[in-house]
């Protein structure tokens, strides 16, 4: 991997600077990220980690989807990108973190429900995402490195599609997505922030309402309330997509991190990561009412 000068270096912009300073930026796991602060204005370099492309990261879409974004108002402004490493300098955002706590209130739920509609209405960006085929690839990823994989794996796959073939009876038709929206990638600097667009692409919009869900442990009136707020109601229907939703998201969270520990060269639990996901994903599936959301999903076509 290049050296931090030699990417500082290769950045326009920056090479009559006469004030220069980085440090690095904490939280990432998957990507390098330094604050670069020069000549009074602020940005954010992330350098791209090793493999990232096994991970299901589509460089050309992250890059449409985050220009996109940021003509909307909702992501850090594009600054440079550096080919052909895709190396990417955003506009550093003087805003705050917002705890999983706040964002579960109705302001920050309705905020980012906004904030997605206005994304997943905007014109087709490159790339496609299906948490279905992600997963495929993760764990393809995760068993040629013989990364151990949990025993009910098999069952949870059973779970998995029985979702797809309950969707494939009403298909989605395809919006931008954002399919990352863990809490560390919203900021508030006095409007929500949409950080980190690896994971962008075509796909359906149910995957971003309830991989967003699951990152912030919604509760039923939660996601009914995010629902309400993204269609204006909070069908049956709705509630039951959403829910079948949910555990593809943390079973994408589940494989993603056992595909890190082939792979990544980053100091992370990603053991740990998997673990937890896995067990979230199978408490999902064991709900009681999970025969129920598929009979609505698939006696409503």
């Amino acid at each position: 991997m290049a050296t931090l000068e030699k990417v500082i270096a290769r950045v326009p912009q920056w090479a009559a600077a006469r004030d220069l300073k980085t440090s690095v930026l904490g939280g990432g796991i998957t990507n390098q990220n330094y604050r670069v602060d020069v000549d009074g204005e602020s940005f954010v370099l992330r350098i791209c980690g090793a493999d990232t492309e096994l991970l299901g990261i589509q460089r050309e879409a992250e890059y449409a989807a985050n220009l996109a974004a940021d003509q909307l108002g909702i992501a850090p402004e594009v600054y440079c990108r550096i080919l052909p490493e895709n190396y990417l300098v955003t506009r550093f955002i003087h805003g705050r973190p917002v705890s999983l706590e706040e964002m579960g209130r109705p302001e920050y739920i309705r905020q980012v429900a906004e904030a997605l509609g206005k994304f997943h209405a905007l014109p087709p960006i490159p790339g496609t995402f299906s948490p279905f085929r992600n997963v495929e690839r993760l764990t393809q990823v995760s068993r040629r490195y013989n990364v151990a994989l949990p025993q009910n794996f098999d069952w949870l796959l059973e779970r998995m599609r029985e979702v797809e073939q309950a969707f494939l009876k009403d298909p989605f038709v395809p919006h931008p997505g954002h399919n990352d929206l863990l809490n560390a990638n919203f900021l508030d600097d006095g409007h929500i922030r949409i950080l980190d667009w690896e994971y962008a692409g075509m796909g359906d919009i149910y995957f971003d309402l309830a991989n967003f869900s699951s990152h912030h442990r919604f509760t039923d009136d939660q996601a009914h309330f995010l629902l309400e707020c993204y269609f204006g109601e909070a069908t049956p229907r709705r509630f039951a997509r959403l829910q079948l939703m949910r555990p593809m998201s943390e079973m994408r969270e589940a494989t993603w991190g056992t595909a890190q520990i082939g792979i990544s060269k980053l100091d992370f639990d990603f053991r740990g990561y998997a673990d937890l996901w896995f067990g979230r994903a199978t408490e999902a599936m064991q709900d009681p009412r999970w025969g129920h959301w598929l009979k609505e999903i698939i006696q409503h076509v």
